[in-house]
């Protein structure tokens, strides 16, 4: 799995050790919890993290074109509600791949967390 410094910044102590952060302080739950976690089961969640992110910035993009009238793009002619809806649609994703707005991040943290409670039970 890749990161950006943007997304999960990391703390280092040695180049053999390396933690998440979180909020400027090293996040050792998240570090345990990814050392349980199968590396498929940490894929699932990063794109289910995204996931969720694009459908939140569409229903925040969606809401922001909403009252735009005039001519254009983003008039109010009887088609742009469809072309602004899949324009909106591509924006949120791409958004979302970029980093977003660190929705993704927290949701990732949490979903990877209770995996690896699950993990333990049933172990």
């Amino acid at each position: 799995m890749q990161t950006s410094a943007i997304n999960t910044p990391r703390l280092s102590t040695s180049s053999a050790f390396s933690v998440e952060s979180r909020n400027g302080r090293p996040d050792f739950d998240l570090a345990a919890a990814l050392q349980k976690v199968s590396p498929q089961q940490q894929a699932k969640a990063q794109k289910t993290a995204t996931d969720f992110e694009a459908m939140f910035l569409n229903s925040m993009f969606s809401q922001m074109t909403s009252g735009l009238k005039g001519e254009g793009p983003f008039g109010d002619t009887p088609g742009t509600g469809v072309w602004r809806s899949m324009l909106t649609e591509q924006y949120s994703k791409n958004f979302a791949n970029a980093g977003g707005v660190g929705v993704a991040r927290d949701v990732y943290r949490t979903l990877i967390i209770q995996q690896a409670k699950t993990t333990l039970r049933t172990a």
